[in-house]
């Protein structure tokens, strides 16, 4: 399968030099983002659209979320998709080759790279906790820092799973998107984390078995 983040700068330059979107003195760096004469970032693109939203400064590392809201309403758990960009750190909830939405995520951090591959979704659970991470506690409650795994429990404490909601398990070794913290960099042991504000609607969207490719 060719990679979506190539399939669509493709198409978005094709729809430039077709277009002549740039208009005159805009020129496209090697950065993806358009510059005038004097090196001042312009976007060239309609606002609103999804062209607008990828030329933007700080797209990827943005987290605002683009949605296509006529498509939105027309992707079902039928026809649905997911594609992962660990490079962009952004996830696509695709309808056929359309995008329906963008989104910031938040992969395996070093140590714990999330795998790049094809898979589908295995299972979704809306209240789920991590069996392998969590936060640790000693015999008198007191949370021990530095201690995250259930291994790290003394005698008398206790382990609490990461909370882990709206859980859509990937891998049967522990790889899921669910909502968690997302800062524009691979931070997690793993899973792939979303915002909540998104990740509901997404699990709305998808049921086991729908594709998702990690790229």
């Amino acid at each position: 399968m060719k990679a979506l983040v190539t399939s669509l700068a493709a198409a978005g330059l094709a729809l430039i030099f077709s277009s002549c979107a740039t208009g005159p003195g805009v020129n496209l760096a090697d950065d993806g983002k358009y510059y005038d004469k004097d090196g001042n970032h312009v976007n060239p693109f309609e606002p609103g659209t999804y062209e607008h939203f990828k030329a933007e400064k700080d797209y990827p590392k943005t987290s605002k979320v683009w949605k296509n809201e006529e498509l939105m309403s027309k992707t079902t758990p039928a026809n649905s998709r997911l594609v992962m960009s660990l490079e962009l750190q952004r996830a696509f909830l695709m309808n056929g080759e359309e995008v329906a939405m963008d989104y910031p995520i938040s992969t395996g951090k070093s140590g714990f790279r999330t795998p790049a591959g094809e898979y589908t979704i295995l299972e979704k659970k809306v209240d789920k906790a991590s069996n392998a991470y969590g936060k640790v506690y000693d015999a008198e409650g007191s949370r021990i820092w530095g201690k995250e795994e259930p291994s790290d429990v003394p005698e008398g404490g206790k382990f609490v799973g990461a909370p882990m909601p709206y859980w859509m398990r990937l891998t049967n070794d522990g790889v899921g998107h669910h909502i968690g913290r997302v800062p524009r960099y691979p931070a997690s042991h793993g899973c792939i984390r979303g915002p909540r504000s998104v990740v509901p609607t997404i699990y709305r969207k998808v049921k086991v078995g729908t594709p998702v490719t990690v790229e």
